[in-house]
């Protein structure tokens, strides 16, 4: 899942994994408990976000690594808030491959920028969050901005790349990612995902779903467990 702060990639990972049955693993979520625990890492992590800046690539790995091979383990991940650059992009298939869950559908949640500050500040008198003041959304959203052009063509020449309206509703958003999620799946030949039965009960699941997340806009990665193609670098 990819996009920029405040274009609602948590949200949408959230009801995406939900719907497929298989698990949420969000760097944000992960990097703030950092944060609030007081660790070496958190305190590192607490300035990056407190400037707006990006977080180191290999903190960020270090804190993913283990909770997105559980989660493969499990049947399946959506990745929320990962990768935001290339260089992070390149390091997640490094590790994916070999685990048989490398990506095949990149989903891109875009959204304008007056709507995406309006989203941050009303979410910051909410929460109390210190990094989503005025000035430092400013400073998220043009670091965002700077690394998007170069991600995105990494997705498009890799994989698939699906890019969906975030300025819409919320349920519109999840309906439309759904709907071009299935349809890339069944384009590339994808096995199906069983979906969670009732009762919460999960089902088997062959497929994984990797959501990356710059801020809170959504680039969702689709990907298969058991695919393996030798021809993609």
């Amino acid at each position: 899942m990819i996009g920029p702060p405040g274009c609602g990639k948590g949200t949408q990972s959230v009801r995406i994994a939900g719907h497929y049955g298989i698990e949420h693993v969000s760097s944000g979520d992960l990097l703030r408990r950092h944060v609030a625990e007081r660790t070496t890492i958190g305190r590192t992590v607490e300035q990056c976000m407190q400037r707006g800046d990006l977080v180191p690539d290999h903190i960020v790995m270090d804190i993913l690594r283990k909770p997105v091979e559980a989660a493969s383990r499990r049947g399946g991940y959506v990745l929320d808030g990962f990768p935001r650059t290339v260089a992070q992009a390149e390091a997640a298939y490094r590790v994916a491959e070999p685990l048989g869950a490398a990506v095949r559908i990149a989903l891109y949640l875009k959204a304008g920028r007056a709507e995406l500050i309006r989203r941050l500040l009303a979410r910051g008198a909410q929460t109390g969050r210190t990094d989503d003041t005025e000035q430092v959304i400013s400073h998220r959203l043009d670091v965002f901005d700077e690394a998007a052009g170069p991600l995105l063509a990494y997705y498009t020449h890799r994989e698939t790349l699906i890019t969906i309206d975030g300025d819409q509703p919320v349920s519109h958003v999840t309906e439309a990612a759904i709907r071009r999620l299935d349809q890339a799946r069944q384009q590339l030949g994808m096995p199906d995902i069983s979906l969670a039965g009732t009762g919460g009960t999960q089902r088997t699941h062959q497929a994984t779903i990797s959501a990356t997340t710059p801020a809170r806009a959504a680039y969702a990665a689709l990907s298969t467990r058991r695919h393996t193609d030798p021809g993609r670098h």
